[in-house]
């Protein structure tokens, strides 16, 4: 431990208690995690023991594997340990494995790897197909696993936990820790990570370190400023402009890679002196250009950056001094962990502002600043028998030089996400990947494995090379490049959004208005357009539902707006013409009651029901009242909904009183109702497309050569009703109606709300015109059909009509 505690006094710096107790848990052959604010110094407490270590035990291979959730994180973490090994005298190598590494260095490593590696999920996956790969691991001492709150919650920590079992079984010894940030499941995110049965009980490691947070709204002089619908925040970008000369630093965070860049193409329009310092950062731009940003950023060169999600994390720019957030991020932990790029340091207080897009946010950020002081942080619950993800690994480890099956169950065995996997649900997933089950046995392409004196493996050389092309949980559109037509690729946007354009249209991407010279495969060729209006592309899956744990605060500060005369939050008081509107057209619920509201105009019949669970939650109880109603008759329904409630949308009227009447919100036949109304609707088929991608059912094609939109949903529809038809049982078929049930519809979200709606008082108000609660819903439904700019439009007619 003098190593570390000899360097940290080199830098000049003194180590906080929770860095020399996870020194010394590492030093002990521990295994853990560190819980620590942004900031604090997470990073060296792991990172500092395991090369101390490493200077009075010869290294022999890699030792230390450092797996991160983004490509552009793993660059800092490199520089931290490069930083490190010089100043502590050792001479390990540092190297970085992810999809944007050289082919040579790709090559090396297939021979050797560093003592210190940095990588991805997927790239250690993608490694688990070398053959001999053993021999590259089996001295491994330590994994850790960065971000880990961020990781936990998707399919890509089921992708951890079999590399985990993987190493484990070559190297029973060693020591897995994780970095996280504070999540509501602290506890159950350990035992993911440690696996269900540890040699020993894991080592909390938690810094006793009070990060100070003040969130600021960016407020209009009236309220009326602002839309009663809308999700860009235009409104008030005037006030966003003189942040950015008032810092020598800022991040503006938007929700959506579309907002990014309109806000980019906003701001410089408001500005032009801008162009130069201010840049643009988000997951489909060029990898070049985001590398040019984060550099550029670092080393001061910029003042600002309109950045999505990927920036969400510690991607290292020097401390920046101001946080911007524009609307709501729907979620606690989420906004501190960007509020947190502020104060980027030990000690600093961070401090971010908001800025809402549309009146009924301002509730929201009040919400979240009491959330905050309350320390409230949301669950990330893990994913539970992910067989697609599983029959994705037993053709890896068959490509990997095979595997003997037995010994593969045991080891699977040993993860949380496969521990109640069945000895016989483990041979469906083996008839699976060898000669497809029984629906697809007649099929070829499906005969991927094959078994030779007792050993599952992969003797083709065109299966093996599918496979290493779809290895990966992260599944999204059809994705097109955008390359200039004298130039560079400038990145990728999904093939929906370009196809509906002709050649000639003008659209804005990368923060450039590019005219569309040529479309071919998944190649764009485009051409710079001067002082031009154009589409922005948009991306599937961009919208973010309000977490249970925000909702249950944003109930409690409506009330407030409505029961209190004088208010600790300014926007509860800036609101108050709002709230007044909604008295006088209906209510505003306290917390003890559930409202309904009923309109009747030209439209139809519209039922507005206010849960406030978000709008996944929202979803799912929009289809099962829907088909709850139709026993009162046949009736066809339109559904909108938004993260404040849903609207059913009728030409006949809603027989809602003899539904009420009849307990319509009860949690009877909960499941079976969900089912039923799900009969007609193509949520399971989405989620399946999903999952035949990961398992490898559908092969999308090779790089430039992908499958288009069109044919990825025809032949997902087919093998679906063909799964569906004839063989009911087919384990991927149950694994997508699950999660539809657990994450499309959140039905574990819906049953709460349920019970809860059951303790309240049910008011039900009949309207003449849409409330201020009412109208955003509207308006979602409206954004399904029309475009941007008309949808501004009809925005501003409605508000005047209806306000």
């Amino acid at each position: 431990m003098q190593h570390c505690r000899s360097w940290f006094s080199d830098q000049g710096w003194l180590p906080f208690t929770f860095q020399i107790q996870a020194w010394s848990a590492l030093l002990s052959g521990e295994s853990g995690m560190v819980n620590a604010p942004t900031g604090s110094g997470k990073t060296y407490s792991l990172l500092l023991p395991a090369i101390a270590r490493g200077l009075h035990e010869p290294a022999k291979g890699c030792q230390i594997i450092w797996i991160t959730p983004i490509r552009a994180l793993a660059k800092e973490i490199a520089q931290s340990a490069e930083r490190a090994v010089q100043g502590m005298g050792s001479d390990w190598r540092v190297e970085i494995r992810t999809g944007d590494t050289s082919q040579k260095i790709k090559q090396r490593q297939k021979k050797e790897l560093p003592e210190i590696l940095i990588t991805t999920p997927e790239s250690i996956h993608v490694m688990f197909t070398q053959k001999g790969h053993e021999r590259l691991f089996k001295h491994l001492q330590a994994v850790v696993l960065d971000e880990w709150h961020e990781l936990m919650g998707s399919k890509r920590a089921v992708q951890c936990e079999l590399l985990l079992a993987r190493f484990r079984a070559l190297n029973p010894a060693m020591q897995t820790w994780g970095i996280s940030a504070t999540i509501g499941n602290m506890a159950e995110s350990m035992d993911v990570l440690l696996g269900p049965n540890p040699p020993k009980p894991g080592q909390w490691v938690v810094a006793d370190i009070e990060k100070d947070l003040v969130v600021e709204a960016v407020l209009p002089e009236e309220v009326e400023t602002l839309p009663w619908a809308g999700h860009l925040g235009l409104r008030l970008l005037d006030q966003v402009v003189p942040l950015i000369y008032e810092n020598e630093s800022t991040l503006i965070f938007t929700n959506t890679r579309a907002q990014a860049e309109i806000w980019f193409q906003k701001l410089l329009e408001a500005d032009p002196s801008l162009a130069g310092v201010l840049a643009m950062h988000h997951s489909a731009i060029s990898r070049e250009m985001r590398t040019w940003v984060e550099e550029a950023l670092y080393d001061g060169r910029l003042k600002a950056v309109v950045c999505t999600s990927s920036l969400d994390l510690g991607v290292d720019f020097r401390p920046v001094d101001c946080v911007v957030q524009i609307g709501s991020p729907k979620g606690v932990s989420r906004f501190v962990q960007r509020a947190g790029r502020s104060g980027h340091r030990p000690g600093a207080t961070s401090k971010i502002f908001f800025v809402p897009t549309h009146s009924l946010e301002l509730i929201e950020c009040a919400a979240l600043r009491k959330a905050i002081d309350t320390k409230t942080n949301e669950d990330r619950m893990p994913y539970l028998r992910s067989m697609d993800v599983l029959i994705q690994y037993l053709v890896t480890r068959a490509v990997g030089g095979g595997f003997v099956a037995d010994e593969l169950w045991q080891e699977v065995r040993e993860t949380v996400s496969f521990m109640s996997l069945s000895y016989e649900e483990w041979l469906w997933c083996l008839d699976f990947v060898v000669r497809g089950g029984d629906t697809l046995s007649g099929y070829d392409d499906y005969h991927k494995v094959v078994v030779e004196e007792g050993v599952h493996k992969v003797i083709s050389k065109k299966v093996a090379m599918r496979h290493k092309f779809g290895i990966g949980t992260i599944v999204s559109g059809a994705l097109v490049k955008v390359k200039l037509q004298r130039g560079k690729v400038l990145g990728q946007v999904e093939e929906y959004f370009v196809s509906r354009l002709s050649i000639g249209e003008r659209f804005w991407f990368a923060g450039q208005c590019l005219e569309l010279v040529w479309f071919q495969g998944i190649e764009v060729r485009v051409r710079p357009a001067k002082n031009a209006k154009g589409a922005v592309p948009s991306y599937m899956g961009g919208r973010m539902p309000l977490s249970a744990e925000l909702g249950r605060y944003l109930r409690e500060k409506i009330e407030e707006s409505a029961t209190k005369n004088s208010f600790e939050d300014p926007e509860l008081a800036l609101i108050q013409p709002i709230i007044r509107l909604q008295k006088e057209r209906s209510i505003v619920p306290n917390r003890n009651q559930f409202l309904m509201e009923y309109l009747e105009d030209d439209e139809g019949y519209h039922l507005f029901v206010y849960p406030f669970e978000g709008r996944l939650a929202h979803e799912g109880m929009a289809l099962l009242i829907g088909h709850r109603l139709g026993h009162f008759g046949s009736q066809t329904f339109s559904i909108a909904m938004n993260d404040y409630g849903f609207e059913l949308l009728s030409d006949q009227p809603i027989s809602i009183q003899d539904a009420l009447d009849s307990d319509i919100f009860s949690t009877d036949y909960l499941r079976s109702d969900l089912s039923s109304s799900l009969n007609e609707s193509e949520l399971t088929q989405r989620r399946f497309r999903d999952i035949a991608q990961i398992s490898g059912l559908l092969f999308t094609g090779y790089p430039g050569k992908n499958m288009s939109t069109k044919q990825l949903q025809s032949s997902t529809k087919l093998m679906y009703e063909v799964f569906r038809d004839y063989d009911p049982d087919n384990l991927l078929l149950r694994q997508a109606q699950e999660e539809v049930h657990e994450f499309q519809l959140e039905e574990a979200r819906i049953r709460a709300a349920l019970e809860r709606i059951a303790q309240q008082e049910w008011v039900l108000n009949h309207i003449d015109a849409p409330t201020p609660l009412a109208f955003p819903i509207l308006v979602d439904r409206l954004r399904e059909t029309m475009s941007n700019e008309s949808l501004v439009s009809r925005i501003q007619r409605m508000q005047l009509d209806f306000g």
